[in-house]
């Protein structure tokens, strides 16, 4: 620049060019930073031509009037402060400015693990600048992302990221928090913790931050396991708990929570308190659950079904996450103990109800063993002793024979539709006429209780009389009944009125023991299937599509016509799109005590807990909830009867109250693990002091 020639500073530095006059600094000292923008009024500032030019000896020229300073004598500068926060002066408001039209955050991400790189992946692919820090060494992993990695939290720091989002565990995060250069932030950060308590955090956060920094408390609840393929519809809780009330700020908040809303999340503002409460109740109880089947060791059968595939998916979750994280759900949330005891005494209460019913049971069947043994012995006549069950019908039967019927007609090859009796016209009977009838097949019922109407609108035809359904000579009969009162029904029926070619078929969630009772009362002419349908009227009322159904061929004739029938039948569930899974009953039982008395177990469990919904339901509490919802439609005796008839049942039982009790010897292991170091660091302090 010529020493005549003038040049435009911006009537925005007015104000820095007085303050420089008034301290007598020369003007060629001012700072002119990139963000002022110029103005239409300038002022005009060349050397005074009459004076020999010293740059600290100018004219100002501001409305054709001019002006001359001169200092008295050269200052020195000293450096006043290695603060490196800008004040909030008129450079910092346009910075703001600038800022507030800025979509884009940095935001700082301090504990750069599984989660942090989580949650990291989404912030990038948004466009947001992403640093890192960790006491680990992830810089290839955040290379891989496209972020920053700084291994010395001084120069992050330095770097001024506008957000701090802590993603340490709850364990560490007052460590970590207290170690941060805080001084070398910009006073105005905004400081985020995405733990899974919130009063903990949020107080810390209060205690150890000044007052300058904004604070927002939050909570994601959801993680890479249950999130790996999207955010959307997950909860994300959020409380505000201390935010400037300069528009810049309350933007960058906004900014921030905007993330999670784009992902399609379900935004939830709720106080730390609230938080809590709810996720004792529902985070806490649902980590239990899934660890206490992990210890379980509960693995994949073949025939799974959509509850227990729930569980397995719980598991799965869950195991991801450290033990440190299961430990800080119990340790820094106070509802937390109290949830854990009343699970406790929910899994007794189920205990007890199982084992007053199993002493009922074997009690009624001592009694009545003794007063059979009385009324079996009839006082001689005639010099002979006779028993009770001497007197017996032998043959009402009044069906054509077998041989000359096979020998007429084999009308099972000509029709593909088949003539259904089910027998129980309960809740399941009725469920499963509706797709036989659907399909075309004639279906006739029969119960003690009457279902006429309900029949009627289903397009069935019911009888109240066992002898008047058999003599319509249906192919197969279908036993929709309990399996405490399969027997009894059995023994009731007139097998005498039936075809002698008569298919069975049961569909009880345990085989082995109807397989046996088939087998010791039907006489051998009789077809056996034994068959599960692993869903019911809940889980399967949207249709069967991939829902399991195991079968065993127990007893089929080698006719061409019984086998059609036998294959006509299966194909009823095989068109509704179930997975066909033939199976031996002792091998179903085997894998249902795995599976299917374990979910209905932790459903009965949860249900005498009370569970439920919350406003921040995460996607495991949602599958305990659908489980409570899906056994508890289920009576009793059903799952009286999976524990009592299958041999496996009560091996079962006792490894999930083992495994429940491994899981409180950990929790309260550690938990006193600390009280212990606790003690002895204060003993010691107290020793310290002493000498001292």
């Amino acid at each position: 620049m010529k020493l005549n020639e003038p040049f435009c500073v911006p009537a925005a530095c007015l104000l820095s060019i007085e303050s420089a006059l008034s301290s007598r600094l020369s003007p060629a000292m001012l700072s002119l930073h990139p963000l002022h923008q110029h103005a239409p009024s300038v002022l005009s500032i060349r050397p005074k031509a009459s004076l020999p030019f010293c740059p600290l000896r100018h004219s100002i020229t501001f409305n054709n009037q001019a002006a001359i300073f001169s200092p008295r004598r050269r200052r020195e500068l000293y450096v006043r402060a290695l603060d490196a926060a800008q004040p909030f002066d008129y450079e910092s408001k346009l910075a703001a400015a600038h800022f507030h039209s800025s979509q884009h955050l940095k935001i700082a991400i301090i504990g750069f693990g599984n989660f942090g790189q989580f949650l990291a992946t989404t912030l990038v692919r948004q466009g947001h600048t992403v640093l890192a820090h960790s006491r680990s060494d992830y810089s290839d992993a955040a290379k891989s992302l496209g972020v920053s990695f700084f291994s010395n939290p001084h120069d992050l720091c330095e770097e001024h990221p506008e957000v701090i989002l802590l993603c340490t565990s709850v364990i560490s995060i007052e460590w970590v928090l207290s170690s941060l250069p805080l001084q070398r932030l910009k006073r105005s950060t905004l400081f985020v913790d995405v733990l899974s308590v919130k009063e903990f955090p949020r107080d810390i956060l209060l205690e150890l931050l000044p007052a300058d920094f904004d604070v927002i408390c939050s909570h994601p609840m959801f993680g890479p396991q249950s999130a790996r393929h999207n955010w959307k519809g997950r909860a994300f809780v959020y409380e505000k708990v201390r935010i400037g009330n300069e528009e810049s700020r309350i933007s960058r908040c906004e900014k921030f929570l905007d993330i999670f809303a784009r992902e399609g999340c379900r935004m939830v503002e709720m106080c730390c308190e609230e938080h809590d409460k709810h996720a004792a109740g529902s985070q806490f109880i649902t980590h239990t659950v899934g660890r206490v089947l992990e210890l379980f060791n509960l693995e994949s059968t073949a025939i799974n079904t959509k509850g227990y595939e729930a569980l397995l998916d719980l598991v799965e979750n869950t195991a991801e996450d450290s033990f440190d994280l299961y430990y800080a759900l119990f340790m820094y949330n106070k509802s937390a103990l109290e949830m854990l005891e009343r699970l406790d005494l929910a899994f007794e209460a189920l205990r007890n109800e199982l084992f007053d019913r199993l002493h009922n049971v074997v009690r009624k069947q001592l009694f009545e063993k003794v007063q059979n043994s009385q009324d079996s012995y009839t006082w001689p006549q005639n010099g002979a002793a006779l028993s009770s069950s001497a007197l017996v019908v032998r043959s009402q039967d009044n069906a054509q024979p077998y041989e000359y019927k096979g020998q007429i007609s084999d009308r099972f090859d000509d029709n593909l539709k088949l003539k259904i009796a089910i027998v129980g016209f309960g809740n399941f009977g009725q469920f499963l006429a509706k797709t036989i009838v659907c399909q075309g097949h004639t279906v006739l019922a029969y119960s003690r209780s009457d279902y006429s109407d309900i029949a009627k609108k289903l397009g069935v035809s019911y009888f109240s009389d066992a002898d008047d359904l058999c003599e319509e000579h249906p192919e197969v009969i279908l036993l929709c009944t309990s399996i405490l009162s399969t027997e009894k029904v059995l023994k009731s029926l007139p097998l005498q009125r039936l075809k002698r070619s008569t298919l069975f078929v049961d569909v009880l969630s345990v085989k082995e023991f109807p397989r046996s009772l088939f087998l010791q009362n039907l006489p051998p002419y009789f077809d056996v299937l034994c068959t599960h349908p692993m869903f019911g009227p809940e889980s399967g009322k949207n249709g069967w599509n991939g829902l399991s159904f195991v079968y065993d061929r127990v007893r089929v004739g080698s006719q061409e016509s019984r086998v059609s029938r036998c294959d006509r039948f299966l194909d009823i569930f095989a068109r509704e799109g179930c997975r066909m899974v033939e199976m031996s009953c002792a091998e179903h039982d085997q894998h249902a005590a795995g599976s299917q008395f374990i979910t209905h177990t932790m459903g009965r469990v949860l249900e005498k807990l009370g569970l439920e919904s919350t406003p921040i339901n995460t996607k495991g509490y949602e599958t305990l909830l659908s489980l409570v919802e899906n056994t508890a439609g289920d009576s009793f005796d059903l799952y009286y009867g999976l524990f009592m008839y299958n041999v496996n049942a009560m091996e079962q039982l006792e490894r999930l109250d083992h495994s429940f009790e491994s899981l409180k010897k950990q929790l309260f292991g550690r938990l006193h693990g600390v009280l212990r170091k606790q003690l002895f660091e204060n003993a010691e302090k107290l020793q310290i002091s002493w000498e001292r």
